[in-house]
């Protein structure tokens, strides 16, 4: 994993090049990953066994959002900002926050209570620079995922920070392989550990996260719809705003 996912990258000198447009979708992000630095309560007890329900569907949980407008607006690629560089600021961001939200649940993640990395009837396998497929446990996996990331996100050839410096031929290639692990990720977090996530009082900035990730991989297409159909129903209730009378969620 990336250090003990309690400390993140950030994506500063990406951030300094966004214009004034750009900066309402980097506050809500911000708000997130302020919160979550700021929850370190675990429950106590060991990770029950995962269930065939998807507590996450309940409308209980659904309807806890940190915001309670339509994130599409935060999405949209302002006017003066290029396309490159609006894909490499918000994954960079992305991968920040879901790091640091799988980092709350990270010691309940475990080689015993996860065996495999899986979310609802899928099993991902890890690839490696070979192509060579290994089953792995969740742990495992995901410290590859961050590894990996982390590695691409930092590499100056990749992704620039200096002014005047292009970004590479098939850029977007990137990016779509990097959302596809991080949506793994997140899926995973929802499927094995919501419980967990819950009973931190953080399953509303779970929700909202992945809420935003989702609308943004769709507005820029960066996965094919297969695979994140897996996660359909969730997307569905997610992405649908609203109203502001059901949205109980408070600033802390």
């Amino acid at each position: 994993m990336v250090g003990d996912h309690n400390t993140i990258s950030g994506d500063t000198s990406l951030s300094q090049r966004t214009t004034k447009s750009g900066l309402s979708c980097k506050i809500v992000l911000q708000a997130v990953g302020k919160v979550l630095r700021k929850s370190k309560t675990k429950p106590n007890g060991k990770k029950p066994p995962t269930e065939e329900k998807k507590h996450y569907l309940e409308p209980e949980y659904t309807k806890v959002r940190l915001v309670d407008f339509d994130l599409k607006e935060l999405v949209v690629l302002p006017q003066e900002i290029d396309l490159n560089e609006w894909l490499a600021s918000n994954t960079t961001t992305f991968f920040n926050l879901i790091n640091l939200q799988y980092s709350t649940i990270s010691e309940f993640c475990t080689g015993d209570t996860c065996q495999s990395m899986t979310a609802c009837n899928t099993t991902y396998y890890w690839y490696d620079e070979k192509g060579k497929k290994t089953k792995c446990t969740a742990p495992q996996y995901v410290d590859f995922v961050m590894s990996t990331v982390q590695k691409l996100v930092t590499d100056e050839d990749i992704f620039p920070t200096k002014y005047g410096k292009e970004f590479p031929s098939g850029f977007d290639v990137l990016v779509k392989k990097i959302c596809r692990y991080l949506f793994h990720v997140l899926a995973h977090i929802y499927w094995a550990h919501y419980k967990e996530t819950v009973a931190m009082d953080l399953h509303g900035h779970l929700n909202t996260l992945y809420t935003h990730f989702i609308v943004f991989i769709r507005v820029f297409s960066l996965m094919d719809a297969k695979e994140i159909s897996i996660m359909d129903d969730l997307s569905e209730v997610l992405c649908t705003p609203l109203p502001p009378a059901q949205n109980h969620v408070t600033e802390r």
